[in-house]
């Protein structure tokens, strides 16, 4: 067991993250609701959630250590231990696990001589693999302190650890430019990124994302034929734009259902939704 209780902070460390977590509790009605900001900012301080920082919480809120110490556990995003300035998640979910994710993330942890969710002998880098970071399109995707490296390969992956290792300057793919985990944890706990343009580089989605919507919107894609172009949905009386209705495949020839812009609206024939064979037993247990 720890010695208790945890040890407090500096005095002039307590007093601006006072002053920071009283910004952050007025924005809720209720103080027990700036809980997770809370333990962002005090992540961002020491780089983890120490002990002293769920007594700084507890603190604040009117809180147990336990109650605390119950959340900081749950989620993931709170790191329980010393880590590096800089996050590399790998991720390891399905797509990019047969896209090459699981390959990659092998190659790191014998390039950087460390496992998951251990940290690099000078402190600069900590891997780990992630569920998803719901970034399909681009898969395999691999995070730096959430911001994204897409389509990434078991050797452009080894020579980003190396630029972070070595502090040379290292962009997302998209994204606004990059920073330490300290940093990005302050930003999760509510400031803002005072970084000059780093607000303005934020961007949106990338162009493999944005497909689908310009398929749904019958525009064409380049690269596809005009076979591609879904044509946008029927508006009530059966016509939008004069197309008639979406066909059911996206492919002109083909009709769409009476009374349904696609096939995939219309209703199935289910033990739900057919009177004639309605869902439940048909007799009593044992007969």
């Amino acid at each position: 067991m720890p010695a208790l209780p945890a040890p407090d902070y500096p005095v002039d460390v307590r007093a601006r993250l006072e002053a920071d977590a009283k910004e952050v509790i007025a924005r809720y009605p209720g103080a027990r609701s700036a809980l997770l900001p809370l333990l962002h900012l005090v992540q961002a301080e020491e780089g983890h959630v120490t002990r002293t920082g769920i007594r700084f919480c507890a603190e604040m809120l009117d809180l147990t250590t336990a109650e605390v110490t119950a959340v900081s556990t749950f989620y993931s995003m709170y790191r329980r231990k010393a880590s590096g300035d800089y996050q590399v998640g790998v991720c390891t979910n399905t797509l990019c696990a047969v896209m090459g994710g699981d390959a990659i993330f092998e190659d790191l942890k014998e390039h950087l001589g460390v496992g998951n969710g251990e940290t690099t002998e000078d402190g600069a880098v900590t891997l780990e693999h992630i569920e998803c970071n719901a970034a399909c399109d681009f898969a395999p995707v691999v995070m730096v302190n959430w911001e994204f490296f897409d389509n990434q390969t078991p050797q452009s992956a080894r020579q980003l650890v190396d630029d972070l290792r070595a502090g040379r300057s290292v962009r997302p793919t998209r994204g606004a430019p990059l920073c330490t985990f300290k940093e990005t944890a302050r930003m999760l706990a509510g400031f803002p990124d005072e970084r000059p343009g780093a607000v303005e580089a934020t961007g949106g989605a990338g162009p493999a994302s944005l497909i689908g919507l310009r398929l749904a919107k019958g525009e064409a894609v380049p690269g596809r034929g005009a076979d591609h172009v879904i044509a946008p949905r029927a508006t009530a009386d059966g016509a939008a734009d004069g197309t008639g209705g979406e066909p059911p495949s996206g492919h002109p020839a083909e009709e769409p259902p009476p009374g349904h812009p696609s096939s995939h609206d219309a209703p199935q024939q289910t033990a739900a939704s057919d009177d004639q064979h309605p869902a439940g037993p048909a007799a009593e247990e044992g007969e």
